[in-house]
C-alpha cells in the first residue's frame, strides 16, 4: 500500500505538471504525460497482456490498458493518464479496506489462548502449542486452558469439560486418564503426556479461512461474476462496432471522433465498481463483525444471516456460564450466615466445585483451627467437625443413611443439604447460572422477527424447562444425545420458508454434527471445542450469546449496503453509457462512471466495518 501510494502522489503531481505548466515546447507535456502513466499505469497493461497469453483477454486490465492506450493514439494524452491514475486510486482505497478487515481478524483471534507450558532439561519452558511434541510432558495450571491431548501422568485435578460434552458437571481426573484440549483444568496442579500434536486453530488459519473463502461466495457476488461474464465481452462488440459503422458504413463524421467514443464506452462499461465493491461490501461486514468477536468463514454465511428464521441453541455454555454458583440458601431453625458458614468450613479441606463455590458466596477468611475429623463420604458427602459440632453436608442419601428427618427440595440443581449433630438445619442451591445477556439475546431475536426460538440439550427436563421459561424460549428439548439433536434440526428444518435460514449455536464437539447440519452453524469459540469451531460457519469469539443480534443485524446493514453499490453503479453506467453513445459523454465523465463510483461504492463498503460494540 504505501509503495502504490508514493506511485500514485508521484504520478499526480506530474499529471499536474502537466496539465497547469503550458510548456513552449509541446514534447515536454506528452513526455510528462507519458511518465505519469507508465508510474501508475505500466503494472495494469502488463497485467493485461500476460491474462491475454492466460486465456483471460476480457477483464479489467484488458479494458483499462486498451481504452488508455487507445486514447494515447488520438492525442488525448490527459484523460489517458486520469483515467489510470484515477483506476489505481481506486484499487488504493480496495487494498485500505481489505487490510483493515484483515487486521480487525487477526486482532480478534488474540482472545484466545495458545500457550503450553512444556517440562524440558528438568525446567518449565513457556511454548506455542505448536512447537510441542508427542510424547513430551506439559503442565496445566488450575485455571487454565488444556492446550493438547494426552494422559494425566501427574496430579489429579476436577475438569470442566462442558465445552467439549455439554454437561456442566465437572469430570474429575487421575493418574493415567485421557484429557482432551480444550478443558479447563479447574484446581490441581496436572501433568500430561502429549499424545496428539497441536490441532490447527491458530491465527493464520482461520485468517487464512476467512480471506481465502473463494467456494463460499454469496449469491450477490456470484451475480456479479456471471454479470461481468457476458457484459464485458457485450460491451466490447458495441465498442468496436460503434467506432466502425457510423464513420464507415454510414458516412457519419470522422473517424477520430466515433474512435473517442468507443474508447469513452469501453472505459464506462468496466464492471470494476461491481466486482470490487461486491466483495468488498461482504469483507467490510466479515472485518467488522470480527471487530466486536464474530469470525464469519464466508460471505455466504453472512448473506444467509438475514434470512435468519429459526434459532436453536444448546443451553450449557452457551444460554448458561457452565459453573456452578450458589443460588439459594434456605435454614431451618437458623440463620442463612450461620447455614452457609457450616458447610464451608465444612467442605473448606476440598478441592471439588462444589467447595469452591460455597467459599466464593462466603468470601471470608477461614479458621481452620476449628476445623477436625474431615471424613469424604464418597458418592454422598462430606462430615466434619465445626467448633466441636457434627456437621453433615450432602445429598438425600446422606440424610436418610443418618435417619435425619429433612424437608426434600425439588430445585434444579446441586441440593446440598445440611446437618448440625443430626438435626436437619436447611439446604443450599447450587446450580448453573444464565449468562447476563441471554435475556436480551431472545428478546433482541424476537424484534428481529425470529419466527422461533428453540433449546436442545443432553441435560435433564427440569434444568432445560426452567432454563427456557425464564428466558421466554418458544420450545425446549431435553435428554438428547448427539443423534437425538441431529434428528431434531431436522424436523425444525421443515418449519422454515423456502428462502428462510435454520441457525443452529453451540460449543462442544456433541454440537459438530448439528452445526454442520444446519444452514447456519454458530459456535462459542472463546471455550469452545476445536472441532465445534471448525464445523461451525460462524464463531463467537467472546462466547456472549448476544452477538448473535449483532451478528444478524450487522448482515442486514452489510446486504443493504451491497444492493445500494448495486443499484448505484449499474444506475450511473447505464445513463453515462447512453450518453457516451451519443456523443454527450466525454472522457472525463467516463472516469467518473467507472473510477469515480468505483471510488464511491467501496466508500460506501467501509461502513460496513462500522460496528459498535455493545
Amino acid at each position: 500500500m504505501k509503495k502504490n501510494l508514493i506511485q500514485i502522489i508521484i504520478s499526480f503531481v506530474l499529471f499536474l505538471i502537466a496539465i497547469l505548466i503550458p510548456f513552449e515546447n509541446d514534447f515536454i507535456n506528452k513526455t510528462l504525460y507519458i511518465i505519469s502513466y507508465l508510474i501508475v499505469g505500466l503494472e495494469i497493461v502488463l497485467k493485461a497482456i500476460k491474462n491475454i497469453f492466460k486465456g483471460n483477454v476480457l477483464d479489467e486490465h484488458f479494458l483499462m490498458a486498451i481504452a488508455t492506450i487507445g486514447a494515447f493514439a488520438i492525442g488525448e494524452f490527459p484523460e489517458a493518464v486520469a483515467v489510470m491514475l484515477f483506476y489505481q486510486v481506486g484499487e488504493l482505497f480496495q487494498d485500505y479496506a481489505v487490510d483493515k478487515s484483515r487486521k480487525s481478524i487477526a486482532n480478534l483471534m488474540d482472545i484466545r489462548p495458545d500457550i503450553a507450558f512444556v517440562k524440558r532439561n528438568g525446567k518449565i519452558e513457556k511454548v506455542s502449542p505448536e512447537d510441542v511434541k508427542i510424547g513430551e510432558n506439559i503442565v496445566v495450571k488450575p485455571g487454565e486452558k488444556v492446550p493438547l491431548d494426552g494422559t494425566v501422568v501427574e496430579g489429579n485435578s476436577m475438569l470442566d469439560t462442558s465445552a467439549l460434552t455439554g454437561e456442566s458437571l465437572p469430570r474429575e481426573v487421575n493418574v493415567g486418564d485421557n484429557i482432551l484440549s480444550g478443558c479447563i483444568n479447574k484446581n490441581g496442579l496436572l501433568t500430561i503426556k502429549v499424545e496428539k500434536e497441536f490441532g490447527e486453530s491458530t491465527v493464520s488459519k482461520i485468517l487464512d479461512l476467512v480471506e481465502n473463502a473463494s467456494s463460499k461466495k454469496s449469491k450477490s457476488e456470484n451475480f456479479i461474476t456471471k454479470f461481468a461474464k457476458y457484459y464485458t465481452p457485450i460491451v466490447v462488440i458495441i465498442a468496436i462496432l460503434l467506432a466502425i459503422i457510423p464513420p464507415f458504413i454510414l458516412n457519419v463524421g470522422e473517424f477520430t471522433e466515433w474512435l473517442y467514443r468507443a474508447l469513452t464506452f469501453l472505459v464506462v462499461s468496466c464492471p470494476c465498481a461491481l466486482v470490487i465493491s461486491i466483495p468488498l461490501g461482504f469483507f467490510g461486514g466479515i472485518g467488522g463483525a470480527s471487530k466486536v468477536g464474530i469470525l464469519v468463514k464466508g460471505s455466504n454465511y453472512l448473506e444467509a444471516l438475514s434470512n435468519t428464521e429459526i434459532v436453536i441453541f444448546d443451553k450449557t455454555g452457551t444460554l448458561t456460564e457452565g459453573v456452578f454458583e450458589v443460588q439459594k440458601v434456605e435454614p431451618v431453625g437458623i440463620s442463612k450466615d450461620e447455614l452457609l458458614r457450616y458447610a464451608t468450613y465444612a467442605e473448606s479441606n476440598s478441592n471439588h466445585p462444589i467447595s469452591v463455590s460455597l467459599k466464593k458466596a462466603y468470601n471470608k477468611e477461614i479458621e481452620e483451627n476449628i476445623i477436625s475429623n474431615v471424613e469424604e463420604l464418597a458418592g454422598r458427602g462430606v462430615r466434619a467437625k465445626v467448633e466441636g459440632k457434627e456437621v453433615l453436608i450432602g445429598n438425600d442419601k446422606l440424610m436418610e443413611e443418618r435417619n435425619i428427618e429433612y424437608t426434600p427440595c425439588n430445585d434444579v440443581g446441586t441440593i446440598l443439604y445440611v446437618a448440625i449433630d443430626n438435626k436437619y438445619v436447611g439446604y443450599i442451591l447450587i446450580a448453573d447460572k444464565i449468562k447476563k445477556d441471554s435475556a436480551r439475546t431472545i428478546k433482541e431475536l424476537k424484534q428481529n422477527n425470529i419466527k422461533e426460538t428453540v433449546i436442545l440439550t443432553g441435560d435433564k427436563k427440569e434444568v432445560g424447562n426452567k432454563v427456557a421459561k425464564e428466558l421466554k424460549i418458544d420450545k425446549v428439548y431435553t435428554e438428547l444425545l448427539p443423534d437425538g439433536k441431529v434428528k431434531k434440526v431436522e424436523e425444525l428444518m421443515k418449519d422454515k420458508s423456502e428462502k428462510g435460514k435454520l441457525v443452529f449455536v453451540g460449543d462442544g464437539i456433541n454440537d459438530a454434527p448439528v452445526l454442520a447440519l444446519s444452514d447456519i452453524g454458530i459456535a462459542m469459540g472463546g471455550l469452545g471445542s476445536d472441532s465445534a469451531i471448525e464445523a461451525a460457519d460462524i464463531v463467537i469469539m467472546t462466547d456472549e450469546p448476544s452477538k448473535l443480534g449483532t451478528a444478524i443485524k450487522i448482515s442486514k446493514k452489510t446486504m443493504s449496503i451491497v444492493k445500494q453499490n448495486i443499484i448505484f453503479a449499474i444506475t450511473v453506467k447505464i445513463l453515462v453509457l447512453i450518453l457516451t453513445a451519443f456523443g454527450i459523454g466525454t472522457m472525463w465523465e467516463a472516469v467518473f462512471a467507472d473510477v469515480g463510483v468505483s471510488v464511491l461504492a467501496i466508500i460506501n463498503s467501509l461502513r460496513a466495518l462500522r460496528v459498535k460494540n455493545k
